[in-house]
């Protein structure tokens, strides 16, 4: 519940800060900073948190995640234009790799294998309920006020009700363990990345997902802007994707066996992504980008379950956390440098190149993951 409420004030964030923006007359590249400045410090800090989290227990870190958010969005509220803006993003961001990790970590301890893939399921299933909700909050707000006023205000109450839902956790959750740096740092994250093929799967499919929702997230509401849509309609289309995302996810279990093992599941809905993202560009009616929303929000469901199971399994219980900080490091990555690719490659050619290019990338990394899913099974045909 907790995370529910943390996602539903980050995707208002995904329309209200493109809108805000452009009321202060960013520029695509200016609109490429702002965007990516959430994702700097989780960059930097996502390894060190991981030792964090192990060390203290999820509750207290997700409590204290939950707070630094409410600072961020009061920030953005107290001080107008660039620097309020750019300031809260920095804090929410770090707020938000925080509370996903917590989350994370406690939920990759409850169990293995067909469980574990529902378990990440339904916690995925809630995150995309709070992706629905958002944007149709902040789409409504803005239709309803003309424009962003005190929408960070309601942000901040809705955040700060998430800290205090995650008070509530008991068990395994409040408990650290003692680890030394060995296990958690830098160093004994690169030697996992190098070393482990269960979490290199899992970091290629964090690339290509967090790519297409960096784009699509970053945006898919600018583009619709300039198809001069309402705010509704964008807080509607935007939502799209979170909806079907959130419908498949409860069903993970069934369709990696319908298709025949996650492998190629996940190759499926990285190729389904590819289509929707690169067709966005193209697309210049509501009904033709909510289709195309509908195939990336299919092939989102899937892939980034996938790869928190793929990763949680991989490694041991001690090493967990830093695991999962290092997957986040790489997401955080992603959604830093993909609103300055796209804005940049915007800048000089238009929306159908731009999200052309973008489902290519993808195409790309679905190839090098059935590679690495290749390697994977001659391997264990070794060992075996």
């Amino acid at each position: 519940m907790s995370l529910t409420f943390c996602f539903v004030v980050y995707s208002m964030l995904l329309v209200t800060v493109p809108v805000y923006s452009l009321e202060l007359g960013a520029s695509p590249l200016m609109l490429g900073v702002i965007l990516s400045s959430q994702y700097l410090l989780p960059f930097l800090l996502a390894i060190p948190l991981g030792g964090l989290v192990t060390r203290h227990g999820g509750r207290v870190t997700l409590v204290i995640g939950a707070f630094v958010m409410v600072a961020g969005l009061l920030l953005m509220q107290a001080v107008p234009g660039y620097y309020g803006l750019i300031g809260g993003q920095l804090l929410i961001g770090l707020a938000h790799l925080q509370m996903v990790l917590s989350a994370q970590t406690i939920i990759s301890s409850l169990a293995t294998g067909p469980k574990l893939e529902g378990y990440f399921g339904w916690y995925s299933t809630w995150l995309s309920g709070g992706q629905v909700v958002g944007p149709l909050i902040a789409g409504g707000w803005i239709q309803w006020a003309g424009g962003v006023g005190n929408l960070f205000l309601v942000m901040a109450g809705i955040a700060s009700l998430g800290g205090l839902s995650g008070l509530a956790l008991t068990g395994d959750a409040t408990r650290g363990v003692r680890v030394t740096r060995k296990l958690t740092g830098f160093r004994a994250q690169a030697s996992l990345a190098r070393s482990n093929t269960g979490v290199q799967v899992s970091i290629a499919i964090t690339l290509a997902g967090m790519f297409t929702l960096g784009v699509f997230g970053s945006y898919l509401p600018v583009y619709l802007d300039s198809l001069e849509m309402s705010a509704v309609m964008i807080g509607i289309l935007v939502s799209i994707r979170a909806g079907v995302s959130m419908v498949i996810r409860p069903f993970i279990p069934r369709i990696i066996f319908a298709v025949g093992g996650r492998g190629r599941a996940t190759t499926l809905a990285l190729g389904v992504i590819t289509v929707g993202l690169a067709g966005l560009g193209f697309a210049t009616s509501a009904p033709s980008i909510a289709v195309l929303a509908v195939l990336v929000g299919l092939g989102g469901g899937l892939t980034q379950p996938l790869s928190m199971v793929v990763l949680a399994e991989s490694v041991g219980s001690e090493q967990r956390s830093g695991a999962l900080g290092m997957r986040l490091m790489v997401n955080r990555a992603v959604h830093f440098a993909a609103p300055l690719l796209f804005g940049a490659v915007l800048g000089i050619s238009g929306f159908a190149l731009s999200f052309g290019l973008s489902g290519l990338l993808v195409a790309l990394v679905a190839v090098c993951l059935v590679r690495l899913q290749a390697r994977e099974s001659v391997d264990d045909n070794i060992t075996n």
